[in-house]
């Protein structure tokens, strides 16, 4: 008896290079569970995949920034230019600060280095709370006792 023959697959399609952009992705931290999410570029809002939070895209060209909230440790995303950004875990309100705004200083105990916003007099440390004093130009430390 004969055996039917199974019909050749079908030939791959040929390889297409992606054009620029074409399947471009961003990402962004969700605004409920803070997961980072990738989306296609363009795309207007995101629903994120393990809390069903629907966190809106900013604007095409808006520059964001990044910084470490000071009460739970979690990096936290903002529009660039803000002022302050409240942690949506812990709800502390950490001041965002930009480079041109800051100076750094070594603990005068443990020598972490410590950023301050210029003007300030003194910056205490988040590790051994020792009080460090700042001298009239940035950079320069006292030592203090807390």
């Amino acid at each position: 008896m004969p055996v039917p023959l199974a019909p050749y697959p079908t030939p791959p399609a040929p390889f297409a290079p992606l054009t620029p952009n074409a399947g471009a992705q961003s990402q962004l931290v969700c605004s409920g569970c803070r997961n980072l999410l990738m989306y296609p570029a363009g795309a207007p809002s995101v629903c994120c995949a393990v809390c069903s939070t629907v966190t809106n895209v900013p604007a095409p060209g808006t520059e964001m920034a990044q910084l470490v909230c000071g009460g739970c440790h979690t990096l936290l995303m903002y529009i660039r230019g803000a002022t302050s950004v409240q942690c949506s875990c812990c709800h502390t309100v950490n001041l965002a600060m930009e480079g041109n705004q800051v100076a750094h200083v070594n603990c005068g105990n443990c020598r972490m280095l410590l950023r301050y916003q210029y003007g300030a007099s003194s910056v205490k440390c988040a590790v051994c709370s020792f009080v460090t004093s700042v001298g009239a130009s940035p950079g320069t430390d006292q030592k203090t006792s807390n």
